[in-house]
């Protein structure tokens, strides 16, 4: 696992600048390749690219990049893996390519010198996010892997050039790039708890979307960031909503039993591609369905004792490690567990900010960086079970979203439109005001958004925000067939899981410098649960019906079938005691005032009645305290020693 980033300006550049301006934007991701650093530059064109490097497959120097193809006209920076490179490696020795060392980047470059990026991608199974620099066309390619395991984002500095890097640090230490924060994407924030992509937190940068690419030429570069239109500009090269529909056109062609089969052979082949490396692997174990089921596949595939990694809390609300250790031990895996206090997760909030460099305010974030923090002092690579809620139905707020649905689809339009009137934020607290918001939800999608939002309307609290369509608003990411529960799950699919649960969990690996792998977002594992009934999903209140059906092969009954605990942090409590004077100092009317992003009256009336004894405001809270923190570091954050002047 990597981190990349490039800059290219509407002009020719002198090498010497344009390699120092590679490595100080390399240098400013360093956490996400601590092993080699590169930079590659075209002083002709004006474009350099950066690359740095955490060693997985060929520790050797065959591995370094940026990479040149063998024929000379693609030069590659490169951050993912690509699982099926031994394949792909034995079909194009057949075609006559010849390779120096075994990394999946060589690989990965002759595919598309062979194919072209388009083919080559369709033939890749694996997470990445790439630039390639045609030499020829004088083109250059950004691609994004098929689920968005792999972030990249990109925009226009000041003095014209486009840039583009793994984390938003990257592209801050062009010298150019001085943009501001955009008011649409704090919304957003506040909305949802991240900004989903192709929306980013400053002005004129934007977010490759997963599946998609992005073909730059000189003439666009000189056009700048006017007119641009990531929905239009980013080219789909796998959609999930289509893949989806035909599998659930398709079906599943036979029974129970052939399923749960098909499953356990899906699932090992993507769990033993994923547990490939030249490095010490392991695993995160929860003790939920998906974490077991992935460290179970791992296990009876490994002639040894797999590592396995849990967090325990102090809080039995949030503490699971009890049964992450009976699953540990059930499995024989060697569990490494680490036990941690309030204050050892309190002392990592302000280090969210470094470790998102864009807001992000999901609170099971401080877990999960805990979390990474301890596999990554054994361990390099960790496998984990994201995907399984999003594709086996797996989170409960489904199942209230389908009786919200029906209860609102049986209401009068003019109805639902009064009873929606001025519930405003007061929706959030349940009661009479959660019921009227409810029944007023405009369609399948208005209550799934319902479910995962915090602020309802974020736009009459951030200054000049417009409101902005995610997959939420539009119709065209709800697949055309299927169920309302597959509607449900796609939307999830394509907005939470990338933007959220990957987004979080790529951070936090990566500030560790460990690369986290998930064997369940394999596209082909993706591509067969779209194909199965929702029978097979959820069945008599169950969640995960299948899977865990399947993870009864490996483990008791009593292991398997137990209520489904969230991955969370006591918040509420904390700023209502630790954190209190912290969130007091961030949400000072006056400080609020004068940075001039939020309206400062309803940011403190939540704070008040929250502090009062009213519950629930701490989600709202958190999104607001957590871009305050990210605005002081920004501002505090100095230029890179390396930055070129």
């Amino acid at each position: 696992m990597c981190g990349i980033a490039g800059a290219w300006a509407p002009r020719p550049g002198d090498a010497a600048v344009l390699h120092a301006l590679g490595a100080a934007m390399g240098a400013a991701i360093a956490h996400r390749g601590p092993d080699d650093a590169g930079t590659w530059a075209d002083p002709g064109a004006g474009l350099v690219l950066s690359h740095r490097r955490l060693s997985i497959l060929d520790l050797s120097p065959h591995g370094h990049q940026p990479m040149a193809s063998a024929d000379g006209r693609w030069q590659l920076s490169y951050n993912g893996e690509v699982y099926n490179h031994a394949a792909l490696r034995a079909e194009l020795a057949a075609l006559g390519h010849g390779f120096h060392g075994h990394s999946d980047t060589e690989v990965l470059l002759a595919a598309i010198a062979q194919w072209g990026v388009e083919a080559a991608l369709a033939r890749a199974n694996g997470m990445f996010a790439l630039a390639a620099w045609d030499t020829r066309a004088r083109e250059l390619w950004l691609a994004r892997d098929r689920v968005g395991k792999k972030p990249l984002y990109y925009g226009w500095a000041g003095d014209g050039s486009f840039v583009f890097g793994s984390e938003l640090k990257a592209l801050r230490a062009h010298p150019a790039m001085h943009a501001g924060v955009d008011p649409d994407a704090l919304a957003l924030l506040l909305r949802f708890d991240y900004v989903p992509a192709p929306y980013a937190i400053l002005h004129d940068v934007h977010k490759l979307c997963a599946g998609r690419l992005l073909r730059i030429d000189a003439s666009r570069v000189a056009a700048g960031a006017a007119g641009h239109d990531p929905a239009r500009d980013q080219q789909v090269w796998w959609n999930a909503r289509e893949r989806q529909e035909a599998m659930i056109a398709r079906g599943f062609a036979g029974d129970e039993a052939a399923a749960l089969e098909a499953l356990d052979a899906l699932l090992r082949d993507a769990t033993a591609l994923r547990m490939e490396a030249d490095v010490p692997l392991g695993a995160f174990l929860s003790g939920g369905t998906d974490s077991s089921l992935v460290t179970a596949l791992m296990q009876a595939q490994s002639a040894r004792p797999v590592r396995s990694f849990s967090i325990g809390f102090d809080s039995a609300v949030h503490d699971e490690s009890a049964h992450a250790a009976a699953v540990a031990r059930h499995l024989g895996t060697e569990h490494t567990e680490l036990r941690v206090d309030g204050r050892a997760a309190l002392d990592l909030v302000p280090s969210m900010p470094r470790i998102h460099d864009e807001p992000f305010a999901d609170s099971s974030q401080l877990p999960t960086a805990l979390l990474c923090e301890l596999t990554r002092r054994h361990v390099t690579v960790a496998l984990s079970g994201d995907g399984g809620d999003e594709l086996f139905f797996g989170y409960g707020r489904y199942a209230r979203a389908l009786r919200n649905h029906r209860m609102a689809a049986g209401v009068p339009g003019p109805l639902r439109h009064l009873l929606g009137r001025e519930h405003g934020e007061a929706a959030r607290l349940g009661g009479l005001a959660a019921l009227r918001a409810a029944l007023a939800a405009d369609g399948l999608q208005g209550v799934a958004r319902q479910r995962v939002q915090r602020w309802r309307a974020p736009e009459a609290v951030v200054q000049g925000a417009r409101r902005r369509p995610t997959a939420y608003d539009d119709p065209r990411a709800l697949p055309r067939n299927g169920t309302p529960g597959d509607a449900l799950m796609a939307l999830d699919f394509a907005c939470y899981l990338p933007e959220d649960v990957l987004t979080k969990v790529d951070r936090a690996s990566m500030a560790a410098s460990l690369e986290a792998r998930a064997p369940l977002l394999d596209w082909r594992v993706a591509e067969f649960a779209w194909s199965l009934p929702m029978s097979m999903k959820w069945r008599d209140g169950r969640l995960k019906h299948l899977p865990k059906r399947l993870l009864g092969r490996y483990l008791p009954d009593a292991l398997v079938q137990r209520p489904k605990s969230g991955f969370g942090a006591p918040v509420g409590d904390w700023l209502r005691g630790p954190l209190r004077d912290w969130g007091e100092a961030q949400l000072d009317p006056r400080r609020l005032r004068e940075e001039g992003h939020f309206d400062p009256a309803p940011v403190r009336a939540l704070w008040e009645a929250f502090q009062a004894g009213e519950r629930k405001w701490h989600t709202h809270l958190w999104g607001v305290l957590m871009f305050q923190a990210w605005r002081e570091n920004l501002q505090r954050d100095p230029p890179s020693p390396e930055r070129p002047r």
